[in-house]
């Protein structure tokens, strides 16, 4: 069932969860039954997860993100695409992130 993940796609927050950021913690709670985890209903991303996230706004593609994150951190671009396709392609699988359809 995996989600295809395109670097020119454009990824959004669903708009079923919210994000809060909790002492140093982003934290996503889905607002609808059925998002997420059935055993766990809370989801937290690690510090490289959040910087993705933050840049998931609707506007840009993967393939720009993993651009910024290339530029901002020191790492290889082939490992940074791997890990913003893996984040995607799991918050897609839990229904936290939708891709945009751009006209």
């Amino acid at each position: 069932m995996g989600e295809k993940v395109r670097m020119d796609g454009v990824y959004a927050p669903s708009e079923d969860i919210v994000a809060r950021e909790i002492e140093g913690e982003l934290i996503i709670v889905p607002l609808v039954a059925g998002i997420g985890d059935m055993e766990d209903e809370l989801f937290t991303l690690s510090d490289t997860g959040r910087a993705i996230w933050s840049r998931l706004d609707g506007e840009k593609s993967l393939k720009k993100t993993v651009e910024e994150l290339s530029q901002e951190f020191d790492g290889p671009p082939g490992e940074i695409e791997k890990d913003v396709k893996g984040l995607v392609e799991e918050l897609l699988k839990r229904r936290m992130l939708v891709e945009i359809s751009k006209p």
